[in-house]
């Protein structure tokens, strides 16, 4: 019980974190967005699917990728620290510069002719893939709950966890945005939101930075 005590916060706050990256629009929402109301709904969820694979592939990665590191070289830890940490501050200027422009999202179809579902899960898994920021950002999530000597299980939590929430939430948006009515609303909300996303962004940066564990 002390053990899970012990390795929940960072747990959380790596989900968190993760939440609040999906929530801000990037290439994969927008493609998601753009599909469902261009498209349809189920075409829309096919590539939401295709996009949470793609996340949960970058997490595997990422989660081995560090986890060996950490077992062979226990003081790398603080340069992933250092490195998540300013990354994070780097995602949490980016949303205060989109909280001050007035310039709205732009959600499209995608280029290339309709598809069918299959096609769209491919698609959504290659964007979500060929994107280098999700690599980046997926060093400072798994950073921010893995610690140096964790067991297994606090990385499978993380993992599990975040594709459980991946999948919901690209889900969600598929469904929620089938209608224009959902993006004019989202729009009016949108620097609010990134307000919203930069402060905790900022603040799970210097929270990284500032960890002595």
């Amino acid at each position: 019980m002390q053990e899970i005590s012990t390795h929940l916060p960072g747990i959380l706050l790596a989900y968190s974190a993760f939440l609040v990256a999906v929530a801000s629009p990037g290439p994969n929402i927008l493609a998601v967005i753009g599909t469902s109301m261009g498209v349809s709904r189920e075409s829309g969820m096919a590539l939401a699917a295709g996009v949470a694979t793609g996340s949960f592939t970058w997490a595997l990665l990422t989660v081995f990728g560090l986890s060996a590191i950490l077992a062979a070289y226990a003081s790398a830890l603080f340069a992933i620290k250092i490195f998540g940490g300013l990354y994070l501050l780097w995602l949490a200027y980016k949303a205060f510069k989109s909280a001050s422009s007035r310039h709205d999202i732009e959600a499209k179809e995608l280029a290339g002719g309709r598809r069918t579902a299959l096609g769209y899960f491919k698609r959504g898994y290659l964007i979500q893939m060929t994107n280098p920021k999700a690599a980046l950002a997926w060093i400072a999530i798994i950073s921010l709950g893995l610690k140096a000597g964790a067991p297994y299980w606090v990385a499978a939590s993380i993992v599990l966890g975040t594709f459980a929430l991946s999948i919901s939430i690209h889900l969600i948006y598929a469904v929620a945005f089938s209608t224009p009515f959902m993006m004019r609303h989202y729009s009016n909300a949108r620097r609010l939101i990134q307000g919203v996303l930069g402060t905790f962004f900022a603040f799970a940066g210097l929270r990284l930075l500032l960890s002595r564990n």
